[in-house]
């Protein structure tokens, strides 16, 4: 091996050894979706369930709404829940389930991105708020030693149990 071999291979990243087929990060967002279904869930977690009121919200073409909503039900994140209007046909509206509210701290961590990069001038248009005090709510990173971590520099990826080494292409 030639002095420019040992020095392309010492740059070469050690995750290239491993394979990214069984990655989380990429099945959490094949399961979402796009970017429909994030204001879909968004829209939920802020109360505006029915279909109607979806569509009048995010402006989603009905056929992708129906689209989003069938996929996000069928993923297990939302749940119909019926509901009639005196003199209407039975309906349903959507609910999150454990597995929907599980996402509440990604839209913070979006939400507060956008904060950073993307708010107008005169801020963001909705803060979110702890329900027991009012105060604002802040997403905290904190390893497992109970260390909060500032600089995201300060993270590294790790082999986890579910780690493969990539087969030879």
């Amino acid at each position: 091996m030639t002095g420019d071999d040992v020095r392309a291979e010492a740059a070469k990243p050690p995750a290239l050894d491993w394979s990214a087929e069984n990655c989380t990060i990429q099945r959490a967002v094949e399961e979402i979706g796009d970017k429909w279904s994030l204001i879909v869930i968004r829209e939920i977690f802020q109360g505006v369930r029915r279909f109607d009121d979806l569509t009048v919200r995010t402006a989603i073409p009905r056929q992708v709404l129906t689209s989003r909503l069938r996929g996000l039900v069928d993923t297990g994140i939302l749940r119909r829940v019926p509901y009639r209007e005196p003199g209407q046909r039975a309906r349903s509206e959507y609910r999150l389930t454990q597995k929907g509210l599980d996402l509440y701290p990604v839209l913070i961590a979006f939400q507060a991105w956008g904060n950073r990069y993307l708010v107008d001038p005169d801020g963001p248009p909705i803060e979110f708020e702890h329900r027991g005090c009012g105060e604002p709510v802040e997403l905290v990173v904190r390893c497992a030693g109970g260390h909060e971590v500032t600089q995201m520099r300060d993270v590294a990826g790790r082999l986890g149990p579910g780690a493969r080494r990539r087969s030879a292409s």
